[in-house]
């Protein structure tokens, strides 16, 4: 005899999710995405400046040529 236990899961999964969100600390998980956005910023910016500064160089290389 085979039972249908997709709700019991459910419920587990959702009894264990609820559980888990009590104990995250909001206030350190938004400070925490706040500085991981920033930093995520300047290293895009870096990396778009350092890629401008590389065609520069290139072109100007073949300008040389």
């Amino acid at each position: 005899m085979k039972t249908d236990t997709s709700g019991t899961h459910f419920s587990n999964v959702l009894l264990t999710g609820a559980i888990l969100l009590a104990q995250v600390d909001m206030h350190g998980l938004v400070d925490y995405s706040l500085k991981a956005a920033i930093g995520g910023a300047v290293w895009l910016g870096y990396k778009i400046i350092a890629e401008r500064m590389e065609r520069k160089r290139k072109s100007h290389d073949k300008q040389k040529d």
